[in-house]
């Protein structure tokens, strides 16, 4: 099974042209309306139809700093191309692929060149280099805003980087947009953990105006059931870390991954779904426990198709009640029950309702939790005047992500929780606006 290559193909320029000429360009775009960064999408694929290529990578980026990440990432079909008038009768334009094809374009054809601003209006300090941050770093960068960005990992990207796996975003691609937001003046610190090399205090002392806190979820939730400490379990979001620190996706690395022979991931997201392919493509067999149905994931279509096109197995309607156990402490197997459907939560949601007398044991080696994740709580822990909430996350009081401290905005995970990837940016355009405005008084 392909590991390292992607799993979509690109478009050829020919075939790029062709779908773009479907488009209608409407005079009120529903598929900008969908896009939380509100991407000019009908102009800049007008200007590819045209084999302007130039100017359609130039509109993109005007609102975009991740656009051949949001190509390949975005769940378009519930966004953009979810809004798109052709896909009430027919199929959606392929915005998702088109975007992709131009970034990707852009890179191979170093087209654009974007004039660097003086950075006059001030300074501005920003947590994490995840979606939400570099999104806020890029926008007040092209506003003549000083910006450097704070990252405790030694490579920048957050969740793009260690989170998704490289055969959906290949860390390449992070990595070049990462470049291209620096050739704009952006500085970053690497391996410079805030909350514990530094503080929000500390940098304000240094002279910062304002600082954005995109430090992204990634502490872990667990059932706490039975067993959960034993050898073999672990988090999604550690495992697909692990995978990507030691380039488990590269064949010329002998890398010391273990993984299962029998791989059981718990949860039925995104997340969910890289976990369980990673671990196919490493050589296990996989298995999907959910405890709703398959109608209910809440994984992307797409995601789901491809994982059960590849081999997944699918125990919908079961929940797990105990990690089974040997003397060394290794996993054995996961005790779980049958499901049914009962009636809606306060989701909206039918709520699962454990069936008598329906227990069963999957015989498995690892057990892989992937049920969500909550922010660190070190640097709220830190700062004095940032609250949270009852879940971890950062208080925005507003859509501008203004936290309790003044001259401090957060986004993206570290205020929603786990979410997408365009959330995040669009988050961080939000805050960026604000800081630009509250700066300009």
């Amino acid at each position: 099974m392909r590991f390292k290559e992607e799993i979509n193909e690109s478009y050829t320029m020919a075939e790029a042209i062709k779908e773009a000429q479907r488009c209608l360009h409407c005079k009120v775009p529903q598929c900008k309306k969908g896009c939380p960064i509100s991407n000019d999408i009908p102009d800049w694929i007008h200007e590819l139809k045209k084999g302007n290529l130039g100017n359609a990578i130039s509109i993109i980026r005007a609102k975009s700093n991740l656009p051949a990440v949001c190509g390949r990432v975005c769940a378009h079909e519930k966004q953009c191309e979810g809004n798109c008038v052709l896909g009430k009768k027919g199929s959606p334009v392929n915005i998702g692929k088109l975007e992709r094809f131009v970034a990707d374009f852009d890179s191979d054809n170093d087209l654009t060149h974007e004039d660097i601003a003086e950075k006059t209006r001030g300074k501005i300090a920003v947590i994490g280099a995840g979606p939400s941050g570099i999104t806020v770093a890029g926008d007040l960068s092209r506003m003549g805003f000083a910006v450097e960005i704070f990252e405790m990992e030694a490579q920048c990207g957050g969740v793009l980087r260690y989170g998704i796996p490289e055969y959906r975003l290949p860390k390449e691609v992070v990595a070049r947009e990462i470049r291209y937001i620096e050739k704009m003046g952006v500085v970053i610190h690497r391996n410079t953990h805030v909350g514990e090399n530094i503080t929000v205090e500390s940098l304000f002392a240094q002279g910062f105006d304002a600082i954005f806190i995109g430090s992204g979820a990634g502490l872990p939730k667990f059932m706490n059931i039975p067993g959960e400490t034993a050898n073999g379990v672990l988090s999604a979001n550690e495992f697909l870390t692990r995978v990507n620190l030691m380039k488990g996706f590269r064949e010329d690395y002998d890398t010391p991954i273990h993984v299962g022979k029998k791989v059981v991931v718990v949860g039925g997201g995104n997340v969910a779904m890289d976990a369980v392919r990673t671990s196919l493509r490493l050589g296990a067999e996989a298995t999907i426990v959910y405890r709703r149905g398959m109608e209910e994931l809440p994984a992307r279509a797409e995601e789901i198709h491809h994982a059960v096109e590849e081999g997944v197995v699918f125990n919908t309607l079961t929940n797990p009640t105990e990690v089974l156990v040997d003397d060394q402490g290794n996993v054995t197997g996961l005790k779980c029950v049958k499901m049914e459907l009962g009636e809606p939560d306060a989701s909206g949601r039918r709520r699962p309702v454990v069936v008598p007398n329906s227990e069963f044991i999957i015989d498995c080696d690892m057990v892989i939790m992937s049920l969500g994740t909550s922010p660190n709580p070190l640097i709220s822990s830190s700062t004095k005047g940032l609250e949270t909430n009852s879940h971890g996350c950062l208080i925005a009081q507003d859509e501008t992500g203004l936290t309790t401290r003044e001259n401090v905005y957060a986004g993206g995970d570290a205020v929603t929780g786990a979410a997408t990837v365009i959330l995040a940016m669009g988050a961080g355009k939000s805050a960026a606006a604000a800081i630009d405005e509250k700066l300009s008084k």
